[in-house]
């Protein structure tokens, strides 16, 4: 899975286009968030986005995959960001890291977020999505918000109760991801990922104008 991430001769332009085998974007979605990119080519951007939290409870980091305000990763299922990360995740990430990826078989895309964040101490950036792409697994970790270690923010954690998840193969691959999240914690020593509440629309978007003034008014059907 870690050959996702790798540095290809043939890629030749700076920006990248992640796109899973069943992700289903139209152009309208994908001219509009590579426009954001070229403004934020340091950054992830895309569509679906997940978060983690400080658990007191149980003294570690949580994941959620639960749709809130808060985001600290967006899944490279359908995302841009700069082919300069390809060789900091095949050449500066330690082996053990990219193992760990093709071990648990869930977890490229976080550690490309915490690798990005860990470099720009920035959050990653959600656009419009016309279609909503939305991972399989549905459930989230929750927990009370608390103090993290080394006096490190906490993200707003879930209160509400987590949707269970759809299957056993949705309850592992979501222990996959909470448990990758851990290990990279552990691995950086510290959380790199930062939490963001920022989501970019275009201009006019669900503004009550004609559509002739929008750019991108296919955004805004159902």
């Amino acid at each position: 899975l870690s050959d996702r991430f790798f540095p290809f001769g043939a890629i030749q332009t700076d920006a990248v286009l992640s796109l899973d085998e069943d992700t289903t974007l139209s152009t309208s979605e994908v001219d509009f968030a590579f426009s954001v990119w070229r403004s934020f080519p340091e950054r992830i951007v895309g569509f679906s986005t997940q978060s983690h939290f400080w658990d007191p409870e149980q003294r570690r980091w949580g994941y959620t995959s639960k749709w809130t305000n808060e985001l600290s990763m967006v899944l490279t299922a359908a995302a841009f960001y700069h082919r300069y990360y390809h060789s900091l995740f095949t050449e500066y990430l330690p082996a053990g890291l990219r193992e760990l990826v093709d071990g648990l078989a869930a977890c490229e895309d976080i550690l490309m977020n915490v690798l990005v964040a860990a470099v720009t101490k920035l959050p990653p950036i959600k656009v419009t999505q016309r279609k909503q792409h939305k991972e399989g697994v549905a459930q989230c970790g929750e927990g009370a918000a608390g103090t993290p270690p080394g006096g490190q923010r906490s993200p707003s954690a879930p209160h509400s109760a987590p949707a269970r998840a759809e299957g056993t193969e949705g309850s592992r691959r979501f222990s996959q991801r909470q448990d990758c999240l851990e290990q990279l914690a552990d691995w950086f020593g510290h959380m790199p990922l930062v939490s963001s509440r920022l989501r970019l629309d275009p201009v006019l978007f669900k503004d009550q104008v004609s559509v002739l003034r929008k750019k991108y008014p296919s955004l805004e059907k159902p």
